[in-house]
């Protein structure tokens, strides 16, 4: 859901080789920095703790955090949420400008968000655990440094587990609405165990998902993990399964106003999940996310985003519960962002409805077909009275729900308005927000994250607590894969802009004026490139010709590997480069 536009478009301008001018003709300017990326190094002393849960409320700024402590004092005679015993601080979320839109990054989205609080590095908004240049080089994460250092891992959320934030744990790409390669990526990322929703990018368009190649899970299977597709499979999972794959749902888990028996809550997700994982001697490293608060968010509907604070909230105690007993666990909460920008409180009047915060039945998502299906104003008063009980609308509230709200949530955006004014509270948007967020945490991690802090600092914390080298597992990973920036032409050839990986790679550049021709030398070798027509030469052989868009040089891969003296490959799936 959210960011789904940004990502069509981005996709459309990546794979049409549009809006990605890096290099002039003349070959100038725009040369690659180096990374300068800082990640901690191991420690040489014992590791606080020997397991950490990392907690995420996508979504969850602080008026979130509130109007879910309302409900719960008002109608489950708990003044506090469980949240509220392990608050220490705050954190910022901004981003970088990024190369797919004008955005300054002042407003992140979750991919980036979760490079910062998984890898300890910011980067564009879109992008999953790389880096912020033309020849983008990955990140490693406290998940894959986890691994290295021997520690079983796992993912758990209500989104889909190929969602952003999950994404950047265990895999690497320039846009996070790749999201087959990530699935992908997920098979032979060493993860123990996945869970969440996400069905339809691990099977076939056949078998109503995404993919255009195969069903991938009988790949896990083969690689030990085992599959479960249901609340009741997941209970039955021993404990000494070793691996496992959840997949509860095609995309999203439904939202706990709409669940069934057969969708498990987050609360037994995380459960099971620290169940397998416990088993492991030198302990584990898991990321939990309450992914819906935020879809509730973008869609203004509050009851709905009430119900996904609770059923987070429900984790976190299943969380500390175990971190208690434990005694050598470090658990951090917090957020990617705010979403909404939602108000308690609106128009200047000094109230909040909280009373009616509990009469909705289903969400938004829920009530979308019917809303859509209505064909007259009394179709309308009924649908909302059934589910949330208001017999009076006015004719005002009818028409705006029937005409919708504008967004791309038409009617149900009209009914989420209509509810959000009668419980008196507020939106900016159906966007994220610039809010810092909260901190929260338990453990030796906790006087590491303190105060007023930064997203990145969440992962460079965590790594430091369990004792796991975050430098090392990026150096391992930027040893292996390069995500640059590509086009691909009418005939089907991917083309790789000239100049930035020639300074990526190490190649010296010159550009003739008089004659046109661009030149690029390494070791011995020389490509000429006469960028009127596009013409190369490897010295002085006729070679595959090269491309000119927007005033950007492209050249194919064999040439590129003439003059830098590599044997790379092309992942087609994960849009990477292979190294040699």
């Amino acid at each position: 859901m959210e960011g789904n536009e940004l990502n069509k478009s981005a996709k459309r301008a990546l794979v049409s080789g549009l809006a990605l001018s890096v290099l002039p003709i003349a070959l100038a300017g725009n040369v690659i920095a180096a990374d300068t990326s800082v990640s901690p190094t191991s420690t040489t002393q014992a590791a606080p703790s020997k397991n950490l849960i990392v907690m995420i409320g996508d979504g969850m700024g602080p008026a979130e955090v509130t109007a879910a402590r309302y409900y719960s004092k008002k109608f489950l005679n708990q003044d506090r949420l469980e949240l509220d015993h392990y608050y220490v601080g705050k954190a910022t979320t901004y981003s970088q400008q990024g190369p797919y839109s004008t955005e300054s990054g002042a407003v992140t989205d979750s991919a980036a968000a979760a490079t910062a609080f998984g890898t300890g590095n910011k980067t564009y908004n879109n992008a999953i655990s790389v880096s912020n240049t033309d020849i983008a080089k990955p990140f490693g994460s406290v998940i894959e440094a986890s691994i290295k250092s021997g520690k079983t891992t796992g993912l758990v959320t209500t989104d889909s587990i190929v969602g952003a934030t999950p994404s950047a744990f265990a895999s690497h790409v320039r846009l996070r609405g790749n999201q087959t390669a990530i699935a992908s990526q997920f098979l032979t990322s060493g993860v123990d165990v996945f869970f969440g929703g996400g069905k339809a990018s691990f099977v076939t368009k056949e078998e109503k998902g995404q993919r255009t190649d195969k069903n991938i899970i009988p790949d896990f299977e083969a690689a030990g993990y085992k599959t479960v597709f249901d609340a009741q499979a997941l209970d039955a999972l021993p404990a000494t399964s070793g691996k496992a794959l959840g997949l509860f749902a095609p995309i999203e888990i439904p939202y706990k106003l709409d669940r069934d028996a057969s969708q498990p809550s987050l609360s037994q997700m995380a459960q099971k999940a620290i169940d397998i994982l416990s088993q492991n001697k030198n302990g584990f490293m898991m990321m939990i996310e309450g992914g819906r608060i935020d879809h509730a968010g973008h869609a203004n509907d509050l009851p709905a985003n009430v119900q996904e604070m609770l059923d987070f909230d429900a984790a976190v105690k299943t969380v500390m519960d175990f971190a208690k007993k434990d005694g050598n666990t470090s658990v951090v909460i917090t957020a990617d962002h705010e979403t909404g920008g939602l108000s308690l409180g609106i128009n200047n009047i000094y109230e909040l409805n909280v009373d009616l915060f509990n009469k909705e039945k289903h969400s938004y998502e829920y009530l979308d077909s019917l809303l859509n299906a209505a064909k007259t104003a009394d179709d309308i008063r009924k649908i909302v009275a059934d589910n949330i009980g208001f017999i009076d609308l006015t004719d005002e509230e009818v028409n705006l729900i029937l005409a919708g709200d504008g967004s791309s949530y038409k009617r149900a955006g009209g009914y989420n308005a209509v509810v959000s004014k009668r419980l008196a509270v507020g939106w900016t948007g159906h966007g994220h927000t610039a809010v810092d967020v909260g901190v929260w945490a338990y453990g030796p991690i906790a006087d590491l994250v303190k105060g007023d802090v930064d997203n990145t600092d969440i992962a460079k914390s965590g790594a430091k607590v369990i004792g796991v080298d975050l430098a090392a597992a990026t150096q391992e990973l930027q040893a292996k894969y390069a995500y640059p920036m590509f086009k691909i032409t009418r005939e089907g050839t991917v083309m790789y802009p000239a100049r930035a990986m020639a300074d990526s790679f190490g190649a010296a550049v010159s550009w003739d004026e008089a004659t046109h021709l661009a030149t690029l030398t390494k070791a011995g070798v020389q490509v000429t490139v006469d960028v009127t027509t596009a013409g190369v030469n490897v010295n002085g052989e006729a070679a595959s010709k090269g491309n000119v868009d927007n005033g950007t040089l492209y050249l194919p891969l064999d040439v590129l590997n003439q003059l830098l003296g590599t044997s790379m490959r092309w992942d087609a799936q994960s849009e990477r480069l292979v190294l040699n």
